[in-house]
């Protein structure tokens, strides 16, 4: 178990025969990135996450976003509100940054001790971005006062050039705006969210230790012919769109290596069946059911299930400064398939569950 990715003594591996591995046991898991969107789908999506996650970095972009403190200190009231009895789970606020943010507010967040992050959304670019940063300049202060008071940056890395075909965005977005950024700004801490490319892994590890990327479940197991081929699968479309399958293994090689640059960030992203199923669909996987099983899966296909623990629990609370849980979660293999329910039913009506497409025999155990 040498190497970068090697995990703690205290991580319990139990091997019921030579050889096979049926029982993991890994320090509680944290999600870097989660949309837990309001009202009626909150109290429906919020339970997946709090019966496996310790705790969350939350997504802003609700209409209308969180653009201040205040703001952010009143969605955890009502995240807080909505969690089942008992549930024992944390939501780490984020602010929306748009063209108009205080950059004083930025050190009073930071004190706050509630917003962990600032996000920035290219406008256009995915759910909700509308009021998002067209011009990077336009901010450069609220960056600059990140950078000194250490509020992290997450990005969602892609162009919105409607010039640039929807495959290239992330490719273009490092070389155009995360590049330049990363020189004017060397000790803004950055964390490139939903990285989807092997360009987004390879620029990642070549950078210096203030930048590190999110890697969500469902881009481990889609590569772009999952959404097309033989019939459009909109419950399989999200943003950043999955892309080649030689991306999806650099993604796959990335996530399991031990890099301490890589942790998970499912971005789950529920939208109701209603507008996942139309001519123009919204983009999002809802993940945040199996996550956990689905990524001891993958891990174990890359023989790799002794670095679990460090991408879902070690790595992300490393890049934020916070301790890791010391509560842990027990995944079993078992000879039956994991069963879980096709949709979650809200008052605003049915989320579709991510279906892997394949049997998953790792039980997160109860």
């Amino acid at each position: 178990m040498a190497g970068q990715g090697a995990p703690p003594l205290a991580m319990a591996l139990q091997l019921r025969y030579p050889g096979v591995m049926t029982t993991l046991t890994i320090r509680r898991p944290d999600d870097w990135h989660l949309h837990l969107r309001d009202g009626a789908v909150l109290r429906a999506v919020l339970p997946e996450t709090s019966r496996h996650f310790a705790r969350a970095i939350v997504m802003p972009n609700l209409v209308p976003p969180v653009v201040t403190l205040d703001d952010a200190m009143a969605y955890r009231e009502r995240i807080l509100a909505a969690l089942p009895a008992g549930a024992d789970f944390q939501p780490l606020m984020t602010l929306y940054l748009t063209e108009t943010t205080d950059p004083a507010e930025m050190a009073r967040a930071a004190a706050s001790g509630v917003v962990k992050a600032v996000k920035l959304y290219p406008a256009g670019a995915t759910t909700n971005s509308t009021s998002g940063v067209r011009d990077l300049d336009r901010v450069m202060p609220v960056l600059e006062a990140m950078a000194r008071v250490g509020l992290p940056l997450c990005i969602h890395g892609e162009v919105t050039d409607p010039a640039v075909d929807i495959f290239d965005r992330e490719a273009v977005f490092l070389d155009s705006v995360l590049a330049p950024l990363r020189r004017r700004l060397p000790d803004l801490r950055v964390v490139l969210e939903h990285v989807t490319t092997a360009d987004g892994v390879a620029f990642v590890r070549e950078a210096g230790p203030g930048l590190a990327a999110t890697i969500t479940t469902h881009h481990l197991i889609l590569n772009r012919n999952h959404i097309l081929a033989g019939g459009i699968r909109p419950h399989y479309y999200c943003l950043p769109v999955a892309k080649r399958e030689s991306h999806r293994l650099a993604l796959r090689q990335a996530a399991t290596s031990g890099d301490r640059k890589f942790f998970l960030g499912t971005d789950s992203a529920p939208h109701v069946d209603a507008l996942k199923e139309q001519a123009c669909g919204c983009a999002g996987c809802f993940t945040a059911t199996n996550t956990l099983s689905l990524l001891a899966h993958v891990f174990e296909e890359e023989g790799a299930l002794d670095r679990l623990e460090g991408f879902t629990s070690r790595h992300g609370p490393a890049f934020y400064g916070l301790a890791a849980n010391t509560a842990t979660l027990r995944l079993e293999k078992r000879a039956e398939p994991c069963h879980w329910p096709a949709k979650i039913m809200t008052d605003a009506g049915p989320v579709t569950v991510f279906n892997p497409g394949f049997p998953v025999h790792w039980h997160v155990a109860t």
